[in-house]
């Protein structure tokens, strides 16, 4: 369920806050294979199927950075903010992959609001992030991203 605030101050009283748990987002082998021929990253581990069933992960792996990625879609089922006129991704503190995720699996976000502060012009904010895979007792990823919310 998305929490929808108005303004940078109404924002500002959420920090400190758990935002919940996303729906469910498929990473599908079609997924999968649009992320490698994005980036060029076309690893056997990715893609190529028969051969990744007998590697170390019994299945082709998606690419940390597609996990990684994912982060948007998921988060902004989480959090919209109104009443600002430019959002813009500012970064990453850290960044994590503990545990692999296999083609077929799904993911969701579970995020907390850690910090909200002032910069010129808006507010920067920073969420901690949990990827979890459906089924495993390891997330796939575990960040801090960095946001921009200007007036």
């Amino acid at each position: 369920m998305t929490l929808t605030v108005d303004g940078i101050d109404a924002l500002k009283q959420l920090a400190g806050s758990e935002l919940g748990t996303s729906e469910w987002i498929d990473v599908t082998q079609d997924r999968i294979d649009g992320f490698a021929d994005a980036t060029g990253d076309h690893q056997w581990i990715h893609v190529d199927v028969e051969k990744a069933k007998a590697g170390p992960f019994g299945a082709p792996i998606a690419h940390g950075y597609l996990t990684l990625s994912l982060f948007i879609p998921l988060f902004t089922g989480l959090l919209d903010v109104r009443g600002v006129t430019t959002k813009v991704n500012y970064g990453l503190d850290k960044v994590r992959f503990p545990s692999p995720v296999t083609s077929g699996s799904r993911l969701r976000l579970v995020a907390r609001l850690a910090e909200v502060q002032d910069v010129p012009g808006g507010v920067q904010i920073a969420v901690d992030g949990t990827i979890e895979i459906e089924g495993a007792t390891k997330p796939a990823c575990v960040l801090r991203s960095l946001s921009r919310f200007y007036a």
